[in-house]
């Protein structure tokens, strides 16, 4: 992860899950101006090496931080082993869903608030994820939206058990949700070897959003297809939408 043109710094942490018996690896970059000082937002991501490198957060944090379009924000990725590994954690029925978004509330969230100074008044915190990730990024900030306070959703896959817990759950009024879909993500490649129209259970999803009472801001790339190309162009909207 060297590169001598990033302003901040980039570390990596290790950290034991009980829930999912595995090290796991967080990711960490600071701001180029981090200091104890002052309070953080912690946004993390699943697909986490993902992000960092095709996403370009890194990059992007200091260009936005340097024209003060962020706030302070600490970017903290998680990352999954294989793509069978990372469909048993981010789907929504996957057998390792529950016990990851327990790592993640009881392990994670803990522990980043011990190394990330914030006021405890202003404690921020958001998840963001595309595709598989960005499904967990939602369902977890449902969940637990005393924690969360924003989830930033790329693509994410869409199926019955995600709108019926849009319906069951009273109010997002909590939430701050950006929500992104490619007009061309009709035949999408997944990881159980079946491919599946994404637009249009996505269209389903804006529709429950909206009417959800979260602060919600969606929009359609024309064009786009499930890649990090579509996702990498619209990062600086996400971000700036989310944290600014």
């Amino acid at each position: 992860m060297g590169n001598l043109r990033r302003k901040g710094k980039m570390f990596e942490k290790e950290i034991h899950s009980s829930f999912l018996e595995e090290m796991m690896t967080l990711q960490i970059y600071h701001p180029e101006t981090f200091s104890d000082a002052y309070p953080y937002e912690i946004c993390i991501m699943q697909d986490g090496k993902d992000y960092f490198q095709m996403g370009r957060v890194a990059t992007l944090s200091d260009k936005l931080h340097d024209e003060e379009a962020l706030h302070n924000v600490v970017f903290v990725g998680i990352h999954y082993k294989d793509k069978y590994d990372r469909r048993k954690k981010y789907h929504p029925s996957g057998e390792q869903n529950e016990a990851y978004i327990h790592f993640l509330v009881r392990e994670v969230v803990p522990y980043l608030d011990e190394l990330i100074p914030a006021h405890q008044a202003g404690k921020k915190r958001s998840i963001i994820g595309d595709s598989l990730a960005g499904t967990l990024a939602l369902m977890t900030a449902m969940k637990y939206p005393h924690l969360f306070e924003k989830a930033g959703l790329q693509s994410p896959y869409v199926d019955d058990t995600v709108l019926a817990y849009i319906e069951q759950t009273s109010s997002l009024a909590a939430l701050d949700i950006y929500h992104t879909i490619g007009t061309k993500e009709t035949d999408v490649h997944m990881s159980d070897g079946n491919t599946a129209d994404f637009v249009e259970p996505n269209r389903q999803l804006h529709q429950a959003l909206k009417k959800s009472g979260a602060a919600y801001t969606y929009y359609e790339l024309a064009d786009g297809i499930h890649t990090w190309k579509y996702w990498q162009n619209d990062m600086r909207r996400l971000l700036t939408t989310l944290f600014d």
